[in-house]
């Protein structure tokens, strides 16, 4: 008999427009009433995206972390990955691989320096020791002039690694090697004879490419070798760049 009044009560109960007993709509206006509850459901959507969030860029960095330790290195090593760029290891492999301009002979105090740069700030009597005279007409040295104090061959060196962007003869300067190397640099050798590259050769620092010879330009030098460096398109003293 109570079960059956408890369930007549029940049917008779107020419901609301959704069918359901509005004592129970009544608690959750109650429980939405509250101030802290709309702020807390904000905390609970923003920990539930924030965790997805993390969970796909870890996912996303373990994947670049598998593809990277597939890359290989110029030497045929595995690149080491740690997923985090160490730039102090780096740096120090690059300036390792840097090189300075060498004199472009395999034993520099062997050689002298026979005609200098021509300098447009340098004095009078030094502009005059670097010019040419090639039929009855001056001309800049844009060089400088290596020479044996008993006028023997010596071998040429390229003074820088690089690509050999030309091989040629030339009426006055002889035979001519250009090599192109980094940093908009560009060394050239005149007035050799024998050489060893061709063009698009790629060559290492202290390569023999040729022998010292003789030219039209430069024939009161004797055996010799004329070198020069561009920087940029232009012509710069070799000997500022070169160890004494």
């Amino acid at each position: 008999m109570n079960e059956q009044n408890k369930n007549q009560n029940q049917e008779n109960a107020p419901k609301t427009s959704n069918g359901a007993p509005e004592s129970q709509s009544s608690s959750w206006k109650k429980l939405l009433s509250k101030r802290w509850v709309y702020p807390a459901a904000y905390i609970a959507a923003a920990a539930i995206i924030l965790t997805l969030v993390w969970a796909y860029q870890d996912a996303s960095m373990q994947s670049a972390v598998k593809e990277t330790t597939k890359q290989v290195s110029e030497t045929g090593e595995a690149v080491p990955t740690t997923g985090v760029l160490e730039e102090g290891p780096v740096a120090s492999e690059v300036e390792g691989k840097s090189e300075n301009l060498a004199w472009p002979v395999a034993v520099a105090s062997e050689v002298n320096v026979v005609k200098p740069f021509y300098d447009s700030a340098a004095t009078t009597d030094e502009k005059a020791l670097a010019l040419l005279e090639y039929d009855q007409t001056f001309i800049a040295n844009a060089g400088i002039d290596l020479a044996r104090a008993d006028d023997q061959t010596f071998e040429v060196k390229a003074a820088l690694s690089g690509k050999v962007t030309r091989v040629e003869q030339h009426p006055l300067n002889g035979m001519v090697i250009e090599i192109t190397h980094d940093n908009d640099l560009k060394t050239v050798y005149q007035s050799v004879a024998d050489v060893k590259v061709k063009q698009s050769d790629e060559v290492k620092q202290g390569d023999t490419i040729a022998i010292s010879g003789k030219s039209e330009l430069g024939k009161d030098l004797g055996n010799h070798v004329h070198f020069e460096v561009y920087e940029a398109g232009k012509p710069v003293n070799p000997e500022q760049f070169l160890k004494k």
